[in-house]
């Protein structure tokens, strides 16, 4: 089992660990990590592993093993293995972890202003998607003026923490139809929006900001017609017309 900071803090990049198992394809087991593995439509992080000489074990990406509480580092092709037993000092690819954190806040921002089941989802560094099970039209135009509200109101996102159980007496707070949030470490993280909840409230374990202003500038790119009753919004950072005048 790895201890997963990550998830009682997501500005934690950087930490101490040690090795507990190598895989048989390289990859790396830690006692705790800062890294959050790939989950819920969110990539695993990168960065690298420092090493008490000095030199670096590059990360490609984290995942998880064959349950939810154990988590796997993938290395680089051809890097040194680290042995088990030894500490490291691990190093999240800051910048790119903070652009998925801005990014995952805007999916749940559109969930506000879109309330309807979400059928699908994936966070990116650049652009986002978000799929709903609507069959009207909508105005990109006015659901980014909604959503770029929300981000100048400033509310906070924090996490509050509910048992499995319940969870499972309350369904009907999981807005997506498809991916169900992670249970069966005892625990779900309630990913909350304003004061008392006040804005929205649903059950995740990807890594958010703290409040909504650092979500930035956003806007919907495009709005595609995936079926009868499928709608897939696309998230952009900046504006229209930045985005023309490139």
């Amino acid at each position: 089992m790895t201890n997963a900071l990550f998830r009682d803090d997501f500005y934690l990049s950087t930490t101490e660990a040690i090795v507990t198992e190598i895989g048989q394809d390289g990859g790396i087991r830690l006692d705790q990590t800062c890294f959050y593995a790939t989950s819920g439509g969110q990539p695993g992080d990168c960065g690298f592993f420092e090493r008490a000489d000095g030199s670096r074990v590059e990360i490609t990406t984290t995942r998880h093993g064959e349950t939810k509480d154990i988590i796997i580092h993938v290395p680089a092709a051809d890097e040194q293995s680290p042995l088990v037993g030894e500490k490291l000092v691990l190093h999240v690819d800051w910048p790119r972890r903070y652009r998925l954190m801005r990014m995952h806040t805007a999916c749940h921002l559109l969930s506000v202003v879109c309330q309807f089941p979400i059928t699908g989802a994936a966070v990116g560094e650049e652009e986002s998607r978000v799929d709903f099970d609507m069959g009207e039209t909508i105005d990109k135009d006015e659901v980014t003026a909604a959503l770029m509200k929300l981000v100048a109101e400033n509310h906070p996102v924090y996490l509050q923490w509910i048992t499995d159980a319940e969870l499972a007496a309350n369904p009907d707070i999981v807005k997506s139809k498809n991916v169900r949030p992670p249970v069966g470490l005892g625990r779900v993280s309630l990913v909350c929006i304003g004061e008392e909840a006040a804005i929205d409230s649903q059950p995740c374990g990807g890594t958010h900001v703290s409040e909504t202003q650092e979500v930035g500038a956003i806007y919907i790119a495009k709005i595609e017609k995936k079926g009868k009753e499928n709608r897939r919004f696309r998230i952009r950072f900046g504006t229209p017309e930045t985005a023309s005048a490139l």
